[in-house]
C-alpha cells in the first residue's frame, strides 16, 4: 500500500524521539566533560551534531514540500543508518577503554532502541514489504560495519552476528503486528469516511425530497386558489361585458383591460405552478438548464448571446448545482432588467477541480459599492449564495462600462483519510 501523505502524528512522534536522544547526548557530553577523554567527547559531539541535523530536517516544512514522498524515507534512513555507523566507532572506543563497557555485543544490543523507533515509524506508515526491507537493510548495513570492526579488535564475531539475527527476528514480529493494526485502522477510517459520504448524500436526498413535496403542496394550493379565482374572475368579466349597457364604450375598454390583465395573471400563475412542480436542474442538469435560462432571457430581452457551456456536467454535488444555477439566474435577470445591454456572455467551465461561472454584459454598468449599500440588483443574495457553496465571487462594474460577475468554486471530493 502506497501513501502519498504522512500518517497523522507520525512526524510529531519522530521529532520527540530525536529530541529525547539529543537531550540524552547533551547529558552524556556534560558528564564526559568531567573525565579527561578527548576522543570520547569528540564522539559524543559527533552524535550531537547528527541528532541536531535530523531534528532540523524533521522540523523544516519547506524540505517536506520540496522532497515530497522522499522526505520521510530520507529521515528514516538517516535515523537508522547513523546509529549503526556510530556503533562501529563505539566498538573501537570500548576496546581502547575510552568508552565504558567491554562487550561489543552489549553495544549491538544497545542499537535495539535506536532502531526500534524507526521500525515503528516504517510499520506505521508503510506495508510489510517496507518493514522487511528496513529490517534487511539495517541488518546488512550493520554487518558490513560491525563484523570487520569486531574482527579487527578480536571480538566474538559469531556473537555479533547472532545478536543481529535475533534482533531482526524480533523486529519482524513487532513490525508485522504494527502493520496489521495499522491496516485495520486504515480500513476502519476508510469505512467511516464512506459512511460519512453516504450519510451526507442521504441527508441531501431527504432535503430534496422534502423540498419537492413542499413544491407540490404549494403548486396544489396555487392551483386550487389563485388559478381558480382568476378563472372565475375572467368568466365574470366576460358576463359583465355582455349585460352592461349604460356606457358601453368606456366600460367595454375598461373591462377589456381588466380581462387582459386577469388573463395575463392567470398565465403567470400557471407558469409559476409549472415552475414549482419541476425544477430545471432535475429535468435537464446544470449545463442544459443554464443554456435554456440564457437563451430564453436573451430572446426575451432582445440580446445577442455568447454562450460557452460544457455538453454535460456529471457528478456535481446537488447543493453546488443549485447554488451555481441560482447565481446565474439572478445574474442574467439583472442583465435583462437593469443593464440596458445589447450583448450578454455566459460561460461555464470545469477544469482541475474548479467550476467557474462568468456572466457579463455591455450595458450601462453601475458603482458596485453604491448599489450594494442600496441593496439593489440582488447582489447581496448572490454573495450569500456564493458563500453558502464556498465560492469565490468577483463583481466588476463601472458606469457605462458593463458588468462582469465571476464565480469560482472548488469542487470537494469525497473525503478520504489523511494517510
Amino acid at each position: 500500500m502506497k501513501h502519498d501523505s504522512i500518517e497523522p502524528g507520525l512526524l510529531h512522534v519522530f521529532r520527540i524521539f530525536v529530541g529525547i536522544r539529543l537531550l540524552l547526548i547533551l547529558i552524556g557530553l556534560r558528564l564526559q566533560a568531567l573525565v579527561p577523554a578527548p576522543r570520547a567527547r569528540i564522539y559524543l559531539f559527533f552524535l550531537l551534531v547528527e541528532a541536531a541535523i535530523l531534528l532540523v530536517y524533521l522540523s523544516w516544512s519547506w524540505l517536506r514540500d520540496q522532497l515530497g514522498r522522499a522526505y520521510l524515507p530520507i529521515a528514516i534512513i538517516f535515523a537508522s543508518g547513523s546509529p549503526i555507523f556510530e556503533q562501529a566507532i563505539a566498538m573501537v572506543l570500548r576496546h581502547e577503554n575510552i568508552l565504558q563497557g567491554d562487550s561489543a555485543t552489549g553495544g549491538v544490543w544497545g542499537l535495539v532502541i535506536l532502531l526500534l523507533v524507526p521500525l515503528i515509524l516504517v510499520s506505521w506508515q508503510y506495508n510489510l514489504r517496507a518493514v522487511i526491507a528496513y529490517i534487511a537493510g539495517t541488518a546488512i548495513f550493520e554487518l558490513i560495519f560491525t563484523v570487520p570492526t569486531a574482527s579487527r579488535i578480536e571480538t566474538d564475531v559469531p556473537a555479533v552476528i547472532g545478536v543481529v539475527f535475533v534482533r531482526s527476528l524480533l523486529f519482524l514480529l513487532i513490525g508485522s503486528i504494527i502493520v496489521r493494526l495499522m491496516r485495520e485502522q486504515r480500513e476502519q477510517r476508510e469505512a467511516l469516511a464512506r459512511a460519512n459520504v453516504e450519510l451526507a448524500r442521504h441527508a441531501t436526498t431527504i432535503e430534496h425530497l422534502a423540498t419537492s413535496r413542499e413544491r407540490n403542496r404549494l403548486a396544489r394550493e396555487l392551483h386550487d386558489t389563485l388559478a381558480h379565482t382568476l378563472s372565475g374572475l375572467a368568466v365574470q368579466l366576460e358576463a359583465i361585458i355582455s349585460i352592461w349597457e349604460k356606457d358601453p364604450r368606456a366600460i367595454q375598454d375598461m373591462l377589456d383591460q381588466s380581462l387582459t390583465t386577469t388573463r395575463e395573471g392567470l398565465q403567470e400563475a400557471r407558469r409559476a405552478i409549472q415552475a414549482l412542480r419541476a425544477s430545471p436542474l432535475e429535468d435537464l442538469g446544470l449545463s442544459l438548464a443554464l443554456r435554456n435560462l440564457a437563451e430564453s432571457t436573451a430572446a426575451r430581452a432582445n440580446l445577442t448571446l455568447d454562450l460557452l457551456l460544457p455538453n454535460r456536467l456529471e457528478d456535481l454535488d446537488p447543493a453546488l448545482e443549485q447554488g451555481v444555477y441560482r447565481i446565474a439566474e439572478q445574474a442574467v435577470a439583472n442583465v435583462a432588467q437593469h443593464a440596458i445591454a445589447t450583448h450578454m456572455r455566459v460561460r461555464l467551465t470545469r477544469e482541475n477541480g474548479l467550476l467557474e461561472l462568468h456572466v457579463s454584459d455591455d450595458g450601462c454598468g453601475f458603482d458596485p459599492e453604491t448599489v450594494e449599500l442600496e441593496g439593489r440588483y440582488g447582489l447581496q443574495g448572490i454573495r450569500e449564495r456564493a458563500k453558502m457553496i464556498g465560492g469565490d465571487l468577483k463583481i466588476t462594474s463601472q458606469p457605462g462600462g458593463g458588468t462582469s460577475i465571476q464565480l469560482i468554486v472548488e469542487e470537494v471530493d469525497d473525503p478520504s483519510p489523511d494517510l
